[in-house]
């Protein structure tokens, strides 16, 4: 198999993260870099091995050497990123959130699947061994009927009003940066909530500094969910089942181990640990799924599909409007 070989638009934090681990991954080639600044994207390139830098997102599109483009943009370029590459023909796997509102990923979506262009929001824990293994252990009945589910995410971090955790012109807030993993996880195990309750404390900027959902189900299961900027949290995952419960361990959306708790005949769980050790920060499982499914010919990955993206952030947009999260810029 030929190595995919892959642009990345937009080389900021996340994406020297994603190249590192891009370098490491069988049958992938970083070939090419775009940013507004040439020096940036030389310099990136250079760092990485990229044959070519560009110094708009435009001139990366050109690139004779491109099989698909990671968008690693803000949030609030995320549509106009995708929109961009997918008009010109060149397959996208974009950062999450994928966009701001499900009216923007409805486009989105459309456009690729018009083109036939591939097109992946990049939820890297969907691809995660423990998150693998979690799936497994749940379709196998191990834990028999999930009864319910729990998940947190939060951080302490100095409060910077000009930060773009904190910008609503930039899409801050911690639903849209972080509390998608908790509600990713209720939504992998759990599918589409009957009724979704929702607070949040907002910070003076006007974007949610901690958030808190209660989700309940057809079959009266539950997804308690919550994220913060305010705290560092357990950041644990966890599915409750009938016959016992998985935990995995923190920080669950990119862990390296989790715990399989059976109840026994006694008051005593009985436990089993797995592990899922790494050296890299862990995209390359997400890498190496898009590079099968490019391989085969595939527009959408299986395992994290377009319809997926479209409950995700109709999720989202509910929270939103549930807390009274407004994106002036974005919602009219």
């Amino acid at each position: 198999m030929n190595p995919i070989r892959w642009g990345i638009l937009a080389p900021g934090h996340i994406a020297h993260k994603f190249a590192q681990d891009l370098v490491k991954t069988p049958n992938a080639r970083l070939t090419a870099v775009g940013s507004r600044s040439l020096e940036r994207a030389e310099e990136f390139a250079k760092e990485y091995g990229a044959p070519y830098a560009y110094g708009s997102y435009e001139e990366l599109l050109t690139c004779p050497e491109l099989d698909i483009v990671y968008i690693a943009s803000p949030h609030i370029g995320h549509y106009e990123h995708t929109m961009l590459c997918l008009n010109a023909g060149v397959a996208v796997l974009c950062e999450k959130p994928f966009a701001m509102n499900r009216r923007q990923v409805e486009e989105m979506v459309r456009t690729a699947r018009e083109k036939k262009v591939f097109l992946m929001e990049a939820l890297w824990s969907r691809f995660m061994p423990t998150i693998l293994k979690t799936r497994e252990l749940i379709e196998q009945g191990v834990i028999g009927k999930v009864l319910g589910v729990k998940a947190d995410f939060g951080f302490k971090g100095p409060y910077d009003v000009t930060n773009r955790l904190f910008s609503p012109a930039l899409g801050g807030g911690a639903l849209l940066d972080i509390g998608i993993y908790p509600v990713f996880w209720s939504y992998l195990h759990l599918g589409m909530p009957t009724t979704l309750k929702a607070s949040a404390i907002f910070s003076e900027t006007g974007v949610d500094a901690s958030n808190g959902m209660v989700m309940t189900y057809w079959e009266n299961q539950f997804a308690f969910l919550d994220s913060t900027f305010m705290a560092k949290t357990s950041c644990e995952g966890w599915v409750y089942g009938e016959k016992g419960n998985i935990k995995v361990h923190g920080r669950w959306h990119e862990s390296q181990g989790m715990t399989l708790e059976l109840y026994g005949e006694g008051r005593e769980m009985e436990t089993q640990e797995f592990n899922f050790e790494r050296d890299t920060w862990g995209y390359g499982y997400e890498i190496e799924a898009v590079g099968r499914c490019l391989s085969q010919g595939l527009t959408e990955c299986p395992d994290w599909s377009l319809d997926h993206s479209l409950d995700l952030i109709q999720l989202l947009d509910s929270i939103r409007s549930e807390i009274g999260l407004r994106y002036e810029a974005f919602d009219a």
